[in-house]
């Protein structure tokens, strides 16, 4: 340390009395040094000192070429780095945000959260980010950067992430095909996609991802009001059922036990009308979701349902109401990891699709599907 606190005082001397072009010669020797040396940490907290300062007398193309060498450098000063990614040049800042493995989430979050529209482009191109950046990129960032995330294969991406794209790809067939192309989409969020892109982009997406294609399929017919039911919504059965659970709601007896005790007596009918008063949700859209144990799971997160009430109507959709041990724990450790948050929002997203569909296909073929 001996010889770097020498180094350190020979630079300083360079810093406080020395030219531009010779504070410019002293940067690049420094640079060098770090560079090519194996250092530790503490040999580097000097080697931040001297850069730092030199750094802050030199002009921004000087500090220019300084970020680009230092963004793929293992031993790149922290302290000297994050200055340069907070540069309000982008010729600067650029090569730290897009390359250096040295800054950090906070960091970069902090990034996003002052910085203008590029700093955030230049962040949304790098390697590796993980979803809690991301989540800041699709919330802040424009269209430009948007694109640029979601086409980056080593982005990670929340489930409020993927939502949100969602909602902002709205009228955008370029973005609803690129997020489309994702193979980390969940599929509730792929249905979700599908239900507002256009014919076009839907072909497009079957030809890029085929194992989707019955998805794709699917959430089409969804949406355009085409589910096939397991009981006939104009069946006796079907009114008493409805008359029984429409009284048990207005009240004010239809709750989550009761859910409980129409799943566990296997009692179809009565659960999807009592979800469907419960989530404001057509009766075909539950019927579908229950269906589908991811969207099971999403719907009883929604409402805050106990894993007993959701295992329950797990079972009452399923095929003979059997589920295998391994894909039981499978679907616990699943919906212990939703968000009640997120999942609420995905409702409202279906809600505000489902009755859109549903009004417009009652029009036209079963105007007393829905009624009480």
């Amino acid at each position: 340390m001996t010889a770097s606190k020498s180094f350190l005082q020979e630079l300083n001397e360079a810093v406080l009395r020395g030219s531009p072009e010779s504070r410019a010669k002293a940067l690049s020797y420094a640079t060098d040094m770090l560079i090519i040396g194996r250092y530790t940490e503490d040999e580097i907290w000097v080697f931040d000192e001297v850069i730092g300062r030199l750094a802050d007398a030199i002009e921004v193309e000087a500090r220019a070429q300084l970020a680009k060498r230092l963004a793929n450098s293992a031993n790149a000063p922290i302290g000297v780095v994050k200055k340069l990614a907070f540069d309000d040049s982008i010729d600067v800042a650029g090569p730290i945000l897009r390359h250096c493995e040295r800054l950090d989430s906070s960091t970069l979050i902090s990034n996003i959260r002052t910085k203008d529209q590029q700093h955030l482009l230049a962040i949304s191109q790098r390697t590796s980010i993980p979803s809690v950046v991301t989540d800041e990129l699709v919330t802040r960032g424009s269209r430009e950067v948007l694109t640029s995330v979601v086409a980056n294969k080593g982005a990670s991406f929340s489930d409020f992430g993927f939502l949100h794209m969602i909602k902002r790809s709205k009228g955008d067939s370029i973005l609803v095909e690129q997020i489309g192309r994702r193979q980390d989409i969940p599929r509730p969020m792929f249905q979700q996609l599908i239900a507002k892109a256009s014919a076009d982009v839907r072909r497009k997406l079957e030809q890029q991802r085929p194992d989707l294609a019955g998805q794709i399929q699917s959430a089409v017919a969804e949406v355009a009001g085409s589910l096939s039911a397991k009981f006939g919504p104009a069946t006796e059965s079907y009114f008493a059922a409805k008359k029984a659970v429409t009284t048990r709601h207005r009240f004010g007896e239809l709750n989550e036990n009761a859910i409980l005790e129409y799943a566990r007596a296997h009692k179809i009918e009565e659960a999807t009308v009592g979800l469907s008063l419960l989530c404001s949700l057509p009766v075909g859209a539950v019927e579908h979701a229950l269906a589908d144990p991811e969207m099971t799971l999403i719907l009883a997160k929604a409402r805050e349902f106990e894993w007993e009430t959701t295992m329950s109507l797990l079972f009452l959709g399923a095929k003979d109401h059997r589920i295998n041990a391994r894909d039981l724990v499978n679907l616990r450790e699943e919906f212990a990891r939703l968000n009640a948050k997120t999942s609420g929002e995905v409702l409202s997203y279906y809600q505000s699709r489902k009755h859109a569909a549903v009004a417009r296909s009652d029009r036209c073929r079963l105007p007393q599907l829905h009624a009480v």
